[in-house]
Order: structure tokens, then C-alpha cells, then sequence
């Protein structure tokens, strides 16, 4: 299965490439979406794995013409800070699959061949406690003001590095005993 990569952490992709050659996967990483959009036609992916951010970018900007690209591919949208808001929008602009980082080698395949997989226990809001749903409030406003984290931290009446603190803490979203 050809199998490209964007992500910017090179250790991961070096991690998730070695993972997938285990599986016969040809993979062919790029550390930046302009890169890999230049290069897209040519090796005919079967599935895109596009990190959600990739330097100072989003990787959501990507989705539409990777999908004009290659229409085929199934495109799976990986993050290290899932939110309900993000998946969202993730599969709004058509991407197949969302992820949340890090995500074991099974869960990985099994959305790379098209089966479902339940994201229900990870991005559940039945269940949130107070430091999740303040996390999913915070991105919510945060994609209202389209990534701007100043404009974001005013709207919230918090100090902009306090928000910033915040949005690297991400509360765990395992289930509860």
C-alpha cells in the first residue's frame, strides 16, 4: 500500500515508517504540505497520513486538494491534540479518518483499510470532566478566531501565555473507572 506522509516531527515519521514497512507499506514522507502536495500526482498515494500541525500550518488546509490529488487515497488527519472540534472539521473538509496521537499500530491499520474505528471513548462528551470540557471550549473559541491565540485569550478574559499553558496541557480523555 503506498502510504504518504506529512508530518514534521521526524521522529515519528521515522517511527511510523518503520512500523508500516513491516506491513509491506511504500512510504514516502514529507516534513511540510506544500512539499508533499508538489509530489502527491506522481506517487499515487493509497492512504495520506497528514499530522494536524505541521510547523506553524494546519494540516486542515491541506485535506482539500490532497482529496483533488488523489481522490482514491484514503486520508486520515492524526493529532496530539484532538478535539471535538478539530475531528469536525477534519471530516467536513474530507478527510476519512481522524486520530488522536499517540495511536497503536492496530487503530492505524485498521482506519488505513477503511474500518471504522470508535473515537467514541476518546472524544466522548457525555463523560467530560470540567478540565476537558474547558479544553474543548477553548478550541472551539480558538477556530472561531481562526488560530489566533491573542484574540482568543482576550475573548476569554485570560492572560494570552496562561491559555498557551493551557493548550499544552491536554486533560487525558481515557475513560473513567
Amino acid at each position: 500500500m503506498r502510504t504518504l506522509i506529512i508530518e514534521d516531527d521526524q521522529a515519528f515519521a521515522s517511527v511510523l515508517m518503520r512500523r508500516l514497512s513491516k506491513y509491506d507499506h511504500q512510504c514516502c514522507h514529507y516534513d511540510n504540505g506544500n512539499e508533499a502536495l508538489a509530489n502527491c500526482e506522481q506517487f499515487a498515494p493509497e492512504v495520506v497520513l497528514l499530522d494536524m500541525k505541521l510547523h506553524d500550518d494546519s494540516g486542515l488546509k491541506y485535506i482539500a486538494s490532497l482529496r483533488e490529488l488523489a481522490p482514491q487515497a484514503r486520508i486520515i488527519l492524526m493529532t496530539g491534540y484532538a478535539s471535538i472540534a478539530t475531528a469536525v472539521d477534519a471530516i467536513k473538509l474530507g478527510a476519512d479518518e481522524y486520530l488522536a496521537k499517540p495511536v497503536d499500530s492496530q487503530t492505524l491499520l485498521s482506519a488505513m483499510h477503511g474500518k471504522k474505528v470508535d473515537m467514541s471513548e476518546e472524544l466522548a462528551t457525555d463523560t467530560l470532566t470540567s478540565e476537558q470540557h474547558e479544553w474543548e471550549h477553548i478550541n472551539q473559541v480558538l477556530k472561531f478566531n481562526n488560530g489566533n491565540i491573542s484574540a482568543t485569550a482576550r475573548q476569554l478574559s485570560m492572560h494570552r501565555r496562561t491559555l498557551q499553558r493551557k493548550l499544552q496541557r491536554r486533560p487525558s480523555f481515557a475513560e473513567k473507572d
